[in-house]
């Protein structure tokens, strides 16, 4: 199974990291590790605010990288997260 995450910075509220992963547990926490050295460091912590399992990976990399594009996020803020959208 194939996870599409949506991360909100609880430091910058506009901030929404979108990623791909098939261990969601695992990945949350790495992406809120005081030891992570990637380029979401500078926004933690997260809230995990929503996800998308998928079976088929190929399918699960075409829609991260839909909500990674300008009309995905927009997509996202309006019609799946619109309370977070609000907030943000």
């Amino acid at each position: 199974m194939k996870y599409i995450y949506f991360l909100q910075s609880r430091k910058y509220n506009k901030y929404i990291y979108v990623g791909l992963t098939n261990n969601l547990k695992r990945r949350f926490s790495e992406h809120n590790s005081d030891k992570s050295k990637l380029s979401t460091a500078p926004y933690r912590p997260f809230t995990l605010i929503g996800y998308i399992a998928l079976k088929v990976e190929s399918k699960a990399r075409e829609l991260e990288q839909y909500f990674k594009s300008g009309s995905g996020r927009a997509f996202l803020k309006k019609r799946i997260l619109p309370g977070e959208a609000q907030r943000a």
